[in-house]
């Protein structure tokens, strides 16, 4: 079972690597994945170096409750993670590169993929921090196809990247990539070699319908099958991991994708999935986004569909998993025997855990 613990989370949220001590998280991941470093001309590098390692952490912050020294060479995010691994030194740690807004620097890594691999390699195992992480992690969003910003690499330039990297850091090291959980983007790449070079693919298998939307309407943002009058035929995780496994994909090399937070909508005046709306609901951090644990209690489910949860209060609509349906997507990872399951991302979660213990119910 794997998690993303984000960068930012240091900021404005509030959410540090104590948690994940403090929540029992680091007891229950076997992989933990800091997101995310950026992909820059080409090279790994590090996101933001004040979070990443340069920030004092305090002692009441501190995982082990001794406040970091000023003149200490590694601080911030790492440092505490340096921390957590010798707390924990069963968990694995990646450093996951990429993500929506940070995935433009792969189409000319893709050109070059030895020395992007070369680039990563000295990254990770630079001394401030050399032992903290197994491995690496690819977020590439989404090659040969369209995200923030398209590429055209062509379908094997997934597979050469991963293929770089594999043979820089070798065969103990973890090397791990995210997939994208559109149907339509999947035939856009080689999965099936991709899957080759990897421990595992992470199918984002979430984010299917959101606010932005062509159309107002209101749509789980995480279905796991179809129901009537999905907007979007093939929208679903079932499809996306049906799509995977007929490409050739190893089942045993393919993890299940939950969000940690819901979509939402207002202006909605009927309580089930396609009604109409005016617009996202507002959100703490973004509009038609929030955090489980904020949703839980703001507003609590009214109904399911598709495998997953929707709730209307007053005149929003939001969309998300639960506990409950959570163990119904588990239970479907493990029918496709499934190599198992990861969470985007662990702050969404409520302060004991209750998602994540859903994930590693047995």
């Amino acid at each position: 079972m794997a998690g993303y613990f984000t960068e930012w989370g240091a900021y404005g949220r509030g959410f540090r690597v104590k948690n994940l001590a403090a929540s029992g998280a680091a007891g229950r991941l076997t992989h933990l994945l800091y997101a995310f470093g950026k992909v820059d001309g080409g090279r790994c590098a590090v996101g933001d170096p004040w979070a990443a390692f340069q920030k004092p952490v305090t002692a009441v912050d501190s995982v082990d409750g001794v406040a970091d020294a000023p003149t200490a060479a590694l601080r911030g995010n790492i440092g505490q993670l340096r921390k957590l691994k010798v707390a924990h030194p069963e968990l694995k740690i990646l450093w996951s590169f990429g993500g929506w807004t940070g995935s433009a620097g792969f189409s000319e890594a893709a050109r070059n993929p030895a020395a992007f691999a070369k680039s990563c390699h000295d990254l990770i195992t630079d001394a401030r921090w050399a032992g903290v992480f197994d491995g690496i992690d690819v977020d590439w969003e989404y090659p040969n196809a369209c995200g923030l910003q398209c590429d055209r690499s062509g379908r094997e330039a997934l597979p050469k990247v991963l293929g770089a990297l594999r043979t820089t850091f070798g065969d103990k090291a973890l090397v791990t990539a995210a997939v994208s959980g559109d149907v339509r983007k999947l035939a856009a790449t080689d999965y099936s070699a991709a899957a080759a070079q990897v421990n595992w693919l992470s199918a984002m298998t979430y984010d299917y319908f959101g606010t932005g939307d062509k159309d107002a309407r209101t749509a789980p943002h995480s279905p796991l099958t179809a129901y009537p009058g999905i907007p979007r035929p093939g929208a679903t995780a079932d499809a996306t991991v049906s799509q995977l496994l007929k490409q050739g994909v190893p089942a045993a090399k393919l993890l299940f994708g939950i969000g940690f937070y819901g979509r939402g909508w207002t202006g909605v005046r009927t309580a089930g999935p396609g009604a109409v709306a005016t617009g996202p609901a507002p959100g703490t951090y973004e509009k038609g986004l929030e955090d489980y644990k904020v949703l839980a209690g703001r507003c609590p489910p009214t109904g399911t569909v598709g495998g997953t949860a929707y709730a209307r209060c007053g005149a929003q609509w939001w969309s998300y998993d639960t506990p409950a349906t959570i163990r119904g997507k588990v239970t479907y990872a493990r029918s496709q025997s499934l190599g198992g399951v990861f969470a985007w991302e662990l702050s969404g979660d409520t302060p004991d855990g209750a998602l994540l213990n859903a994930l590693a119910a047995p």
